[in-house]
C-alpha cells in the first residue's frame, strides 16, 4: 500500500498522534510520500525523522499508484488537499489535529482504531459533488481550480452597504437577493458556512444545492434547495468597484456586473468513511445533538 500526506502545522497537544500515525504506517510497511512543507514542519518542530519514501510540493510529484491520501489538519486543511489533488480521483482520508471537522472527523484518540479499520477494509468511499464556476468577463479568476467541495459565496467588500444578487437557475429568474451576500453550498458545505447562516444541513448524495441568503434585507426570504443538475446563473450589483468572491478556502474580487455560472462538476471527491464513523454520529457528536447542557 501506498498512502499520501498533506497536513499543515499543528499544535504540541498534536505531537503524540503524530508519532503514533507515521509509527503504524511504518509497521505495516506502507510506502509513505510526504507534503514536503509538513515533512519539514515535523522534522524542525518535533525532532522526528519518519521513515518514508520522497517528499512531494506539487500535483504532478504525486506517485500514480498512491491509493489514499491522508489529510492531517482540520477542514480547512482538506480543502486544500482537495484542491493539490483536483482530479486525481485519491480517496482522502480527514484526521482532525484540532477541534471541530466534519470533513477531518478522525479525532486523535480514535487514530489506533482507524488506521486498524483501513487496514481491515472496514470502511467505505464516499463520492462528493463539486461545484464548476465559470466566469467569462473574467476568466483568469479561479482558473487553476475553478471547483469547490464546499460552496461558493458572494458578498460584499467591506462593511458598507448592501449588495444585489440576481439569481436564476435553468434561465428562470428566482429573485433579486438584498443582502451582505449569498452561498451556493453542496450537501458537503450544508455543515459549514451555509449551517451557521441559517441553511439546512443536507445529507452526503442528497443531489442537492442549497441557496442560503447571508443577512437579507427581506426576512422572508430563506434558504432554498435546489437539484444539482440544475445550472445557475448570478450577478452582484453595488456600489464602488467590487465585491468579494470565495470557492472554499481561495478568494479573489471581481468587477459588479460579473455574471457567474455555477453548475455541478463532472467529477467528484472520493472520502474515506470508515464503518465507525457513520454520518449521524459525526453530526451528534460535532453538533452535541442530545447532550444536556443545561448544568
Amino acid at each position: 500500500m501506498k498512502i499520501g500526506i498533506y497536513g499543515k502545522t499543528f499544535q504540541e497537544e498534536f505531537h503524540e498522534a503524530i508519532y503514533k500515525i507515521f509509527e503504524k504506517l511504518n509497521k505495516h510497511n506502507v510506502d509513505i510520500i510526504v507534503y514536503a512543507p509538513f515533512y519539514y514542519f515535523i522534522s524542525q518542530n518535533l525532532y522526528y525523522n519518519p521513515r518514508i519514501l520522497k517528499v512531494f510540493g506539487k500535483k504532478d510529484e504525486i506517485d500514480d499508484d498512491v491509493d489514499l491520501f491522508f489529510s492531517i489538519g482540520g477542514d480547512g486543511t482538506f480543502l486544500e488537499c482537495v484542491s493539490l489533488l483536483q482530479e486525481r480521483n485519491l480517496p482522502i482520508v480527514g484526521i482532525n489535529s484540532g477541534r471541530l471537522g466534519f470533513l477531518a472527523s478522525i479525532s486523535k484518540e480514535c487514530i489506533d482504531k482507524a488506521l486498524d479499520g483501513i487496514f481491515n477494509g472496514e470502511y467505505i468511499i464516499e463520492e462528493r459533488a463539486l461545484l464548476e464556476v465559470s466566469i467569462a468577463e473574467q476568466p483568469e479568476k479561479f482558473k487553476n481550480f475553478p471547483f469547490a467541495l464546499n460552496e461558493l459565496t458572494v458578498q460584499k467588500k467591506d462593511t458598507t452597504s448592501m449588495i444585489t444578487i440576481d439569481v436564476s437557475i435553468d434561465g428562470q429568474f428566482l429573485n433579486s437577493y438584498w443582502a451582505d451576500g449569498l452561498i451556493i453550498s453542496t450537501p458537503t458545505g450544508s455543515t459549514a458556512y451555509s449551517l451557521s447562516a441559517g441553511g439546512p444541513i443536507i445529507l452526503p448524495g442528497s443531489a442537492n444545492f442549497v441557496i442560503t441568503p447571508l443577512a437579507p434585507h427581506t426576512l422572508t426570504v430563506r434558504p432554498l434547495v435546489v437539484p444539482d443538475d440544475a445550472e445557475l446563473s448570478i450577478t452582484v450589483k453595488g456600489r464602488g468597484e467590487e465585491f468579494l468572491a470565495a470557492l472554499d478556502s481561495r478568494t479573489t474580487f471581481l468587477q459588479y456586473e460579473t455574471e457567474i455560472k455555477v453548475k455541478k462538476a463532472e467529477f467528484s471527491v472520493k472520502v474515506l468513511k470508515l464503518n465507525m464513523f457513520e454520518y449521524f454520529y459525526t453530526l451528534r457528536k460535532k453538533l452535541m445533538w442530545g447532550l444536556d447542557i443545561r448544568n
